[in-house]
């Protein structure tokens, strides 16, 4: 079982380990260790861990969890539940196994997800006026010679420039393009 003080006895001995992987074991000996000099017995004193199983952190939000795990770790993050649209996906990324690209995907698409929610609700509740990236860019622009800046002399992006507004520009405008390509399919198919 995970989480324990003691070491767990190993599902093989060395010597089935050894005959099965090849290299198994190479470190074993000592004189082949490069930081044997600076290793320390283990001694569970020196550490403080004076818990058989650490007590365990009460579970108040439901948490993602993953298949790879009978259980939660006894001490795991609360500070930002998965809530809205990127924690319906985040849900789901975790009905997959954590060596699957599957899972990945889906955690990185509620990430983005995650991200479009929190300007959509910065900027909701500022009453339509934009409000944090965009006002602090908007701000750096005007006030911090951002035109100016960008074209000085020992720079050495200067020949790239011209695609920072496609970079940063075009994954909304897809975006945009798809959520409106993706509202009149639905409404294609509401009609039939």
């Amino acid at each position: 079982m995970a989480y324990r003080a003691e070491k767990p006895p190993l599902a093989e001995t060395p010597e089935q380990l050894r005959a099965r992987i090849p290299g198994w074991g190479v470190d074993l000996d000592p004189a082949d260790r490069p930081a044997v000099p600076r290793e320390l017995p283990p001694d569970p004193t020196r550490y403080g861990a004076h818990w058989d199983f650490p007590e365990r952190q009460p579970e108040r939000v439901p948490r993602e969890r993953s298949v790879e795990h009978a259980q939660l770790p006894p001490v795991f993050g609360t500070v930002a539940p998965p809530h809205g649209l990127s924690g319906v996906v985040r849900r789901y990324a975790y009905r997959w196994s954590e060596g699957r690209n599957t899972h990945w995907l889906l955690l990185m698409a509620a990430d983005r997800i995650d991200a479009v929610e929190s300007a959509a609700t910065a900027t909701a509740t500022r009453r339509g006026r934009a409000s944090g990236p965009w006002r602090a860019r908007a701000r750096a622009e005007s006030s911090g010679h951002g035109l100016r800046s960008r074209a000085g002399r020992g720079r050495a992006d200067v020949r790239h420039q011209w695609l920072d507004p496609l970079v940063v520009g075009a994954p909304w405008v897809l975006g945009a393009a798809a959520a409106v390509a993706g509202a009149r399919a639905l409404a294609r198919a509401g009609r039939r």
